[in-house]
């Protein structure tokens, strides 16, 4: 019997874009620019036709006008491209054995086994063709023995195309490749392993595999492994009720509501620091309040993919306003997030400057370095009593200070106030 895996790699095209031609029309075969409104915010998706002036994702809007100003510059709805992802999502789930929502636009498929009853190929192909029927999305796809080379696969075959590879050809496949292609490759990787004379992944692969860990770290290892086709990674069951979660029981019943939502948005910042550590996104939460009598209540609210807490803190307050209804001491309240997917969700593409990302890397990096009470918002810190410290001007600035974080870091973080 083969052991052959057989893993599907599902990616829908410019998702964005895409979505935005399925609204319009008019924007087909245009070079289209998603991104923020303005001069201050970022590209978050461009059509193909933008990318051959050389726009790109992540690029200031202003350098995007100037590479290509016939575009036509759309500031995005994440509301309605999570509802989308839902859509295909939907479709995956009805068909699939076992998938795993990688991110708002791509999904991994195990289909192994299935080859024993009718042919894996042919499945995903009528599966990417169903997508297409249901959503009107088109979607390009990947299929061989682990998630690194189908992956790969699916970038060969883009835009809107499949590509099968078979275990016997895998090196073949991989040889002539950018290293680049790698997934965990990016930017700085890629330039030191340039520096070093690599620019294949044959030549990377027959390099001995202690040489990429003394030039790129820990993660030297797991790059070599996969430029020789070798990934054991599982394709992780997707459930909308995978969760993370956090509660507070407070030492005394309380009906003070000041009191309860300043717990409510800690738990929210520290929740959402997790989710931004482990590159995870929501797209569920949840409010739990238990009164005095241990009477307990949930209300959940579906919400467009995100990782920051400054927009989940005004759903969370939004839904306990819903919730708490009786005049009752309350003595436990909890946040769950639910509905993850991997993702790291940089800034809000939409709304947000860049400067905005760069607080929240900021902030994070302090919680990373100090811990995760380092820094709260303002609102969460009770004001000192006399002769006391507060916590964030006393004591924990001066510790921060004295460990060399710089003025610029520290006055990012304060505006947060």
């Amino acid at each position: 019997m083969s052991h052959t895996r057989h893993i599907l790699h599902l990616d829908q095209d410019t998702f964005f874009v895409s979505v935005e031609r399925l609204r319009n029309s008019s924007l087909n075969h245009k070079p289209v620019i998603i991104g923020g409104a303005g001069d201050r915010g970022v590209v978050a998706s461009c059509s193909y036709e933008a990318r051959q002036s050389g726009v790109h994702s992540a690029m200031p809007i202003q350098l995007a006008r100037r590479l290509c100003p016939e575009a036509v510059f759309i500031r995005g709805d994440m509301e309605i491209y999570t509802r989308y992802s839902d859509l295909v999502t939907a479709v995956i789930a009805d068909e699939a054995p076992l998938f795993e929502k990688a991110s708002v636009d791509e999904h991994y498929l195990d289909l192994s086994g299935m080859d024993r009853f009718f042919g894996c190929r042919q499945w995903a192909v009528e599966l990417r063709r169903k997508i297409t029927a249901e959503t009107g999305l088109p979607i390009s796809m990947g299929l061989s023995t682990n998630k690194t080379v189908a992956k790969i696969a699916t970038g060969e075959a883009k835009p809107d195309g499949q590509m099968y590879v078979d275990h016997h050809i895998v090196r073949d496949f991989l040889d002539p490749l950018s290293v680049r292609k790698i997934p965990m490759v990016g930017p700085k990787t890629y330039q030191r392993l340039r520096t070093m004379g690599i620019a294949t992944i044959h030549t990377l692969r027959s390099l001995p595999p202690e040489v990429p860990v003394r030039m790129l770290g820990k993660n030297g290892k797991e790059i070599w492994k996969r430029a020789n086709g070798i990934d054991h990674a599982p394709v992780r069951a997707w459930s909308e009720h995978r969760s993370v979660s956090s509660e507070t029981t407070f030492d005394n019943d309380t009906i003070c509501i000041s009191q309860i939502e300043h717990t409510l948005i800690r738990l929210c910042e520290q929740l959402s620091f997790r989710l931004r550590t482990n590159q995870q996104l929501t797209g569920c939460l949840t409010v739990k309040i238990r009164y005095t009598n241990f009477d307990t209540h949930t209300l959940q609210q579906q919400l467009p993919y995100t990782a920051f807490d400054h927009m989940l803190i005004p759903v969370c307050k939004t839904l306990f306003s819903r919730l708490y209804k009786r005049r009752m001491r309350i003595r436990l309240v909890g946040l769950q997030f639910s509905r993850l997917i991997r993702g790291v969700q940089q800034l809000n593409m939409f709304e947000d400057s860049p400067e905005m990302a760069r607080l929240y890397q900021a902030m994070d990096k302090m919680r990373r370095k100090y811990g995760s009470q380092t820094i709260t918002k303002g609102i969460c810190t009770k004001p000192p009593t006399k002769g006391a410290q507060h916590p964030l001007t006393g004591g924990a600035q001066h510790r921060l200070t004295a460990k060399g974080v710089s003025p610029e870091l520290t006055g990012e973080c304060e505006a947060l106030d």
